[in-house]
Parts: C-alpha cells; structure tokens; sequence
C-alpha cells in the first residue's frame, strides 16, 4: 500500500508538470512564432518479484515473470517545430520563414541568439532589430533618407531612397538552421540558444541548403492549437484526480488494515 501511494504521487507530480506546459503554451497562443512543447513521460525502475525463466529439466519455468512498477517521471519537454499560421501585416519588415530555419541575432552579452520572430523594427542608427532590440546578424542598416524598404524571396534588403531612380541592396538575412532543434535551450524573449544536442548551427540563404525561403509583410503566428490543448488540459486533470483517488484508496486499505482486531 506504501507503493502504491508513491507510485500514484509520482504521477500526480508528472501530471503537474504536464499541466504547467499546457499552461505555458496556452499563454502563448499570440505570441509571434511561438512553438508549442509537448511533456514525454517514462515509466520508472520496477521490482522483479519474480523472474521470467525457462524450464529446467522437471522443474516448469515461469514464462512471464512478476514484476511491479513505481509510476513514471517526466523526461522532457520537446517543442514542437511545425508551421505557424500566416497572418498578412503589410508592414515591410514582418518577415515570415516558409520552411526551416531561423532568424539569427546578437543579444546584450555578445552571444548569438535565434528566434523564428519576424516582427522586426529599425532602431536610432537605422540597424535591423527585433522587437526586443537585439540585432539582426549578418548586420544590416537602413538609410535615414529611404523612402521604401522591400525584403525579397532569399533575404536580400532592397531600399529606395530619394532622388535615386532604382533600388540599393542594402544586405541579405542569413538563417540558421540545426541538426536538432528540439535540443535548443529556450531564453525567453522568443530567443532561443543553441546547446551541444542541437548542434552547431549552418548559416544559409533564404531559399539554399534546406532553409526556408522569406514572405515579407506578414507573420508566423503561435502553432499553439487551442482545442488541442483544452483536450490535453482535460486529460492531465483527469489524470491527476486518478492518481489522487489511488492514493486515498491505498489510504482507505492501510486504515482496514490497522483497525482490524483479532476476535
């Protein structure tokens, strides 16, 4: 009875942890570019009570053996990659990646970070930045004099500024993309970082060696899919309520099972 109640708490803490997620990806169901997680779980360690065996001369073997779990653990919280949907802004700047691949940028201490964010902005010294400030890499500045800006297909940053008759190339956006990016470490800020599971990362075109091509004036929005996790909300509670009902009734069982007394 003993394990059975912390073999039911086990699942109780896993279910919370599956709770926080849902939680988590629900809040950012606006968020731009937002990728939604998902828990996995795995069973833990079991006790052979007996072993499986063959037989032995006259002696039966024991064909399927007796063993007993102690619950499950959660071993990760992998993101899920797919496609946002597209939402069209007109605003030259909002940058959608069709495909894989990420928008490379640099943060306040030096390091590189990487967000699917399109929703970039132009700051005091005509830089490309994202909407929390940090550069876009490779390093791309915007004339104070430009009267249009057009971001084609593969990156390239097109300005038309006053009194010239054609378009300047000012740069082109490079993606990055990874081996696994499931294994990137989240930073907050829709910026991700890259760890030694997601590998280094292999900086291309829009549109070359697997990356994913560049639609301008719209967004990639969260693939959060509400309903989808309403129902998952529903079976981790489900779920919790199971796990607390095995332990109240282990507790019902041990509470018998002290009040007996011999006749």
């Amino acid at each position: 009875m003993l394990r059975a109640m912390r073999t039911a708490a086990s699942g109780m803490r896993s279910q919370q942890l599956n709770l926080d997620t849902i939680a988590h990806n629900l809040a950012n169901v606006n968020t731009t570019g937002f990728k939604r997680a998902r828990v996995d779980f795995e069973d833990l360690l079991y006790q052979t009570l007996v072993p499986p065996s063959a037989a032995q001369g006259s002696q039966p073997g024991q064909p399927v053996g007796l063993q007993v779990g102690h619950g499950s653990r959660a071993t990760d919280t992998e993101r899920i990659f797919a496609q946002g949907d597209t939402e069209a802004t007109g605003n030259p700047l909002d940058l959608v990646i069709q495909g894989d691949g990420f928008f490379v940028v640099q943060r306040a201490d030096g390091t590189n970070g990487y967000t699917r964010d399109g929703s970039l902005k132009i700051d005091a010294d005509g830089r490309i930045v994202t909407a929390g400030g940090n550069v876009v890499q490779p390093e791309i500045s915007i004339p104070a004099d430009a009267t249009s800006v057009t971001v084609t297909a593969d990156g390239r940053v097109m300005v038309e500024q006053a009194g010239q008759s054609t378009a300047t190339e000012m740069g082109q956006f490079l993606l990055a993309r990874f081996a696994n990016p499931a294994g990137m470490v989240s930073e907050g800020g829709n910026i991700l970082k890259q760890s030694s599971a997601s590998g280094d990362p292999q900086l291309g075109a829009p549109g070359d060696l697997g990356v994913g091509s560049i639609l301008a004036g719209a967004l990639e929005r969260s693939n959060v899919q509400v309903v989808e996790e309403m129902v998952n909300l529903i079976v981790a509670q489900r779920a919790f309520e199971m796990n607390s009902k095995a332990i109240k009734t282990a507790e019902e069982m041990m509470q018998t099972a002290v009040n007996i007394r011999p006749v």
